[in-house]
């Protein structure tokens, strides 16, 4: 059996997120997902060779998980507590870390003339991508470029609302953190060491 869906959905024209405020000092929070999603199967069946993959036994590298069970975490679904965070604070741009990673999807959010300064630090990997890295000897650009790492949603806000996202978006049941500042460059994205 195949099975696909999709849906359509419409917005009140007062309520569409643009990014005409965005401007260089405003900070790029993430969401962090539960893991690879839905997103760079091939890779992850090629890499781990599934078909004959051990994907029942615990492994200590994806704490206590099988491989089975951290490739199939469900993906998280982040419309609460995002609706929540709308109510709130001013948004001003908003990126799904789909397939294509960080340096397709956050450059979408953007504004013409100003990149996004990820912090790499700030991204707290999760195990599942490191052993996916390491298995597949796939270089860090490539794995930044693929898999959404561990944030599976970026929100840029002012400065000045972070507290106010941060505590709205925990208080919703989400991990959020900041991984970075906007900046002016015609580069659309920098993943950064410092």
């Amino acid at each position: 059996y195949v099975l696909a869906g999709y849906c359509t959905g419409v917005v009140d024209k007062s309520k569409i997120i643009d990014n005409n405020t965005m401007k260089a000092g405003d900070v790029v929070i993430a969401l962090a997902s539960t893991g690879v999603h839905s997103n760079g199967f091939s890779l992850v069946r090629k890499v781990f060779d599934i078909e004959n993959a051990d994907l029942t036994s615990p492994r200590e590298e994806l704490e206590g998980k099988s491989l089975g069970e951290a490739l199939l975490e469900p993906t998280r679904i982040y419309v609460k507590s995002v609706l929540a965070l709308l109510e709130k604070v001013q948004v001003k741009a908003i990126s799904h870390i789909t397939g294509g990673g960080f340096y397709e999807n956050i450059p979408r959010m953007l504004k013409e003339g100003l990149t996004a300064k990820i912090e790499k630090a700030a991204v707290p990997v999760l195990p599942i991508f490191e052993m996916i890295q390491a298995a597949g000897n796939i270089p860090e650009r490539d794995m930044f470029n693929t898999f959404n790492m561990g944030v599976g949603m970026s929100i840029v806000v002012a400065k000045d609302d972070v507290e106010t996202a941060l505590s709205i978006l925990k208080d919703w049941g989400e991990d959020a953190y900041v991984i970075g500042e906007i900046e002016e460059s015609q580069d659309k994205i920098t993943i950064c060491d410092e």
